[in-house]
């Protein structure tokens, strides 16, 4: 990749970062994943012939802008117009696949047990955890949290092939896929799938296939609002 611009801590266009100076940099392309539909950011590295910096998140430095990593320069200096490595985290990426890829599951899993009136209102997909906000009218009891587990966990257990296509967004709804609360979504969309399970609008990294996953467990449920 190329460095095409660097920015410093208050995001004023810079030639370069020397180590132990927090800033901000535009690759002309990247691996790395900007947090959107409740996926974290990756973390990881840029690495160029002057030195390295870490990059803790992506963002944008106003509306419209360009997707920008922000980083920590450790060693060396970073410079604009520099050739670079961009490297993700790897495990972390996986564990975030693995999660987002259990939130469809669990998506799936809800709307079998608790009725296709479920709706996906938010969530969050992170290494450590998934947090699924949906619309239902009362709390869920343990017979049928057991249930939703065991749902999710005989998925995993199928280890079932994951699917990612792109589709016309009318012939994608039209053939089941999920689409979510509120999104705007273009002529075109990537649909991902578990076959014969569960189909939805997403454009987050996933599982190659469900067996990936591992144990699923529900480690707690409760409402922040009427329904």
């Amino acid at each position: 990749v190329t460095v095409e611009a660097v920015f410093d801590a208050a995001r004023q266009q810079v030639s370069h970062l020397v180590e132990g100076q927090d800033g901000f940099v535009v690759l002309d392309r990247t691996p790395f994943y900007a947090e959107a539909g409740g996926q974290v950011s990756d973390t990881g590295a840029v690495l160029s012939p002057s030195g390295k910096a870490e990059v803790s998140t992506m963002l944008r430095l106003g509306p419209g802008g360009p997707r920008v990593h922000a980083v920590r320069v450790t060693t060396g200096a970073l410079h604009r117009g520099e050739a670079a490595v961009a490297e993700v985290d790897h495990d972390r990426r996986a564990a975030i696949r693995r999660n987002h890829t259990a939130t469809h599951l669990l998506h799936a899993a809800l709307r079998s047990v608790l009725g296709t009136h479920v709706k996906q209102a938010g969530s969050l997909v992170a290494p450590d955890r998934l947090r699924f906000d949906f619309v239902h009218f009362s709390p869920i009891p343990r017979d049928q949290i057991d249930e939703i587990e065991r749902i999710v966990n005989a998925q995993v257990y199928l280890n079932t092939v994951v699917h990612t296509e792109v589709k016309r967004t009318d012939e994608a709804i039209a053939g089941g896929a999920m689409a979510l609360f509120g999104e705007k979504y273009g002529d075109q969309v990537r649909v991902v799938s578990v076959p014969g399970f569960s189909q939805e609008l997403c454009g987050g990294t996933h599982c190659r296939a469900t067996g990936d996953i591992g144990p699923f467990v529900v480690a707690a449920e409760g409402g922040v609002a009427a329904g």
